[in-house]
């Protein structure tokens, strides 16, 4: 119990200082919202007035303790560039974003183990250095890249999947699984190229253990040690990357969404980020601290579940 405790109050403390820091720094940066969202032409009358709108007339002081009410109360303010509830447009936003991140984690899983399992499998066949090569290969090819081949082979050459756009999964499932195909395709054939290097290193690095040695000993085959013993120790590494893949795709790809024009959290940091819109800047900041500390909690519970030792060490240190 100490140890999660420990990580709820370090949760929470991490989550109030990057508040803290991501209100004053986007407050700080020159330049005047009411500039970049009426124009240069506005007359002083106008960007008054928007200023009063916004509560910009008001100290940063003020703005912040404003801000953190807010969000308790499920208010995060009003976009300047789009004039509706900073809320409303992440709810919006966010719908497409998990639709995207969960296929995404799907297939990152798959493709991760799959090949890390059978890397480590034929480590002494003529074939794994070969692949191993291929691997680095697909590894160093940017996500932009793979999803530009996959419309040119399945939108523009086969016609078979869209190349751009979002259909909701209201307007059924077929639709909405096609929409995303392509680009959870190309994020999860980056971020599986990483999972299976991690637990290919992570198997080998197990297979130099006495106990492996002692179930060799024994007569069990490659495929038993690993299934039987190797892979319990082996997955450890492999959670800690998973976790940080998937606070990585939670926050969205600014680059993969707006290449297949996807109206996700990815795009709407691109836009605030160019229009000044801090009240949207800031909440979508707080947004991805609070996916990562997420999936960083996640993944020390499931730590501490795989291996014990993780909490009692916690509390005999304590």
């Amino acid at each position: 119990m100490t140890f999660y405790l420990k990580k709820i109050l370090d949760f929470l403390t991490t989550l109030f200082l990057i508040s803290l820091l991501t209100f004053f720094v986007f407050q700080l940066l020159p330049g005047n919202p009411a500039l970049i969202i009426l124009g240069p032409e506005a007359d002083p009358a106008q960007i008054q007035e928007f200023e009063l709108r916004m509560g910009l007339d008001k100290s940063i002081a003020e703005r912040y303790v404003s801000w953190i009410f807010g969000i308790f109360h499920g208010d995060l303010g009003i976009s300047y560039q789009y004039n509706q509830s900073v809320s409303k447009l992440i709810k919006g936003s966010l719908s497409v974003t998990l639709s995207l991140a969960s296929i995404t984690f799907i297939f990152t899983v798959c493709i991760g183990f799959f090949f890390g399992f059978l890397y480590a499998y034929i480590r002494k066949t003529p074939f794994f250095k070969p692949l191993l090569t291929l691997h680095q290969i697909w590894f160093s090819i940017p996500s932009f890249c793979t999803a530009l081949l996959l419309i040119l082979v399945f939108s523009v050459g086969l016609g078979i999947l869209p190349a751009m756009g979002y259909t909701p999964i209201s307007a059924g499932f077929f639709a909405w699984l096609q929409s995303l195909l392509l680009p959870a395709f190309s994020l999860s054939l980056g971020s599986g190229a990483i999972l299976a290097r991690y637990t290919t290193i992570s198997i080998l690095n197990q297979e130099k253990q006495d106990y492996v040695r002692t179930a060799r000993s024994k007569g069990l085959g490659d495929w038993g040690v690993i299934t039987r013993h190797i892979l319990r120790n082996a997955i450890l590494p492999s959670v800690t990357t998973l976790g940080l893949i998937l606070a990585e795709i939670l926050g969205g790809s600014i680059i993969i969404e707006n290449v297949f024009s996807l109206p996700g959290i990815g795009r709407l940091i691109a836009s605030s980020i160019q229009t000044r819109d801090f009240p949207l800047i800031q909440s979508l900041v707080l947004y991805l601290a609070v996916i990562t500390l997420l999936c960083n909690f996640t993944v020390d519970f499931v730590y501490s579940i795989i291996d014990p030792r993780i909490r009692n060490e916690a509390g005999l240190k304590k």
